[in-house]
């Protein structure tokens, strides 16, 4: 996200395609117009073996703010048994693991059973604008049978899972334009209508008291679980565990859901950053000429990401007050929701390898998070999915 640190993300890059290599797979650079794609290949096992396609990628979130890190965020350090650093969680460990499985595997036995490719990219942080550009031209070279996405996680080392399904996700900034100037609060104060004040009534007015999106027809394409899905799927929540890690209450699900069932399954509306006017040291008594707020949606099965959109839009006109103008920005990378079948043969296999691995009956989960390429990525390569970390 940060153009500062493009070289860093380009060393990175270096450094994933000097690992494949040396790990015996073929590997060639995907041009996205932007931080590339590495592809590593193995299809030694040959054209009667199906092909796994393994996704991961380089890039991570800026690291701000700095002085809040205990150890530098590029240099792991251990503690108490976890490894703390940037992308230790997302993605770098994750698809680390992978690649030193598949050196292993191929140092110590030769070869695979499968065919194999492994897609790096760096730029799922900012929800990979440009390998969605070009997948379309590089669908012959991603074909595969099964995509296993590699950017997810288990509850803990006791409840292996396999994941079937992620929330899409649509993010907008929304600017509520006054005035062609900031204005004296004094002189003007009474008169002008402050586009702060607009910006938390139109805010307040997303949601009701039961935590729902007041957005018309934000919840019409929502198909709720069928009690089979709801017995499959995992859906313990920590509620001890949450208040003591992240020193908060969990109390900002929608009213007549579970606690798992808000995370995983139910569209959200968050507002992530809101600004306007000055709020430096001291004060600077103005009625601003612009506020803004960030906000963005989970979203499910079904949901379309423009048609969401579209409905945000038209509730933020319909209850901006007059004498303010409402201005909307989408950010790119949006994504749709990922459900996957729960008895396809890469959930079932990947299922059976966790038990082989913990000695422990594995389950099927769902992650509230968005790993937006996921769908168009499957799509290309012509392959099911499933995801698992």
């Amino acid at each position: 996200a940060d153009p500062e640190y493009k070289q860093g993300v380009m060393d990175c890059y270096a450094w994933v395609v000097n690992y494949l290599k040396e790990s015996g797979l073929a590997v060639s650079e995907i041009e996205t117009g932007g931080f590339p794609s590495a592809l590593g290949v193995y299809n030694k096992a040959g054209a009667s073996k199906p092909t796994l396609l393994l996704y991961g990628h380089y890039d991570v979130q800026p690291v701000d703010p700095l002085e809040q890190w205990t150890s530098p965020p590029f240099e792991p350090a251990i503690r108490d048994g976890k490894v703390f650093a940037r992308g230790a969680q997302d993605n770098k460990g994750q698809i680390f693991y992978v690649m030193a499985a598949l050196r292993y595997i191929l140092k110590t036995t030769g070869s695979l059973p499968i065919n194999i490719k492994v897609l790096v990219e760096g730029e799922e942080e900012v929800g990979s604008p440009g390998l969605e550009r070009v997948l379309e031209k590089y669908k012959e070279e991603l074909a595969a049978d099964f995509v296993m996405v590699v950017d997810v996680g288990i509850r803990d080392m006791k409840s292996p899972a396999v994941t079937v399904g992620t929330r899409g996700l649509v993010a907008m900034q929304v600017n509520l334009k006054g005035s062609n100037s900031d204005l004296h609060s004094g002189s003007f104060g009474g008169t002008a209508y402050n586009p702060n004040r607009a910006l938390v009534e139109v805010l307040a007015s997303l949601r009701d008291k039961d935590g729902r999106v007041a957005v018309e027809g934000f919840y019409d394409d929502v198909v709720e679980l069928t009690p089979a899905e709801r017995q499959e799927i995992s859906s313990a929540f920590d509620k001890i565990n949450f208040q003591e890690e992240f020193g908060i209450e969990p109390t900002g699900n929608e009213k007549g859901y579970s606690l798992a069932e808000s995370t995983w399954v139910r569209p959200t509306m968050e507002i992530n950053g809101m600004s306007g006017g000055y709020s430096g040291p001291g004060f600077k008594t103005v009625i601003p000429a612009e506020s803004l707020a960030k906000i963005s949606c989970r979203l499910v099965p079904n949901h379309d990401p423009a048609k969401i959109v579209a409905a945000i839009e038209a509730h933020v006109k319909k209850n901006c007050p007059s004498g303010v103008e409402a201005k909307f920005q989408v950010r790119q990378g949006s994504g749709a929701a990922v459900r996957a079948r729960s008895d396809s043969k890469v959930v079932v296999s990947a299922r059976k390898a966790y038990e082989d691995v913990t000695g422990i009956p594995c389950g099927v989960t769902l992650e509230g998070a968005t790993i937006p390429i996921s769908n168009t990525l499957a799509k290309a390569a012509g392959a099911e999915i499933a995801l698992m970390g």
